[in-house]
């Protein structure tokens, strides 16, 4: 049987590439605040509303992530339980047929005496 942590790790490795593009989107409370700050020197807000926007965008947008790191983790692991089950079913058909073909070439035995 495949080693259970071997695949726990291949899961978290493809999990972490294919969310790096995306966590690049994930945008910081920083972020948020710098970008808004134009508005704050238009007038337009007020920078503690400006700081309350930044955290409820970073907020919102970690939850994406995670909820996304969360679907993605589960279809990667259905994937693979899925070629684990039929690497199982394909080596139990071949351990049969080695069985087969091995008593197949057996020797026949003989009664004593005989050739």
């Amino acid at each position: 049987m495949p080693n259970v942590d071997h695949g726990e790790r291949m899961i978290d490795v493809i999990k972490k590439t294919l969310l790096a593009g995306v966590g690049a989107a994930v945008i910081t409370k920083e972020k948020a605040e710098a970008a808004l700050d134009d508005f704050v020197r238009q007038g337009k807000l007020t920078s503690s509303d400006a700081r309350i926007m930044a955290e409820k965008i970073a907020d919102q947008g970690k939850r994406e992530f995670d909820e996304l790191a969360q679907t993605l983790g589960g279809k990667l692991k259905a994937i693979l339980d899925r070629n684990e089950a039929d690497t199982a079913a394909r080596l139990a058909a071949l351990e049969n047929r080695v069985l087969v073909l091995e008593t197949r070439l057996a020797p026949t035995p003989t009664r004593a005496g005989e050739p």
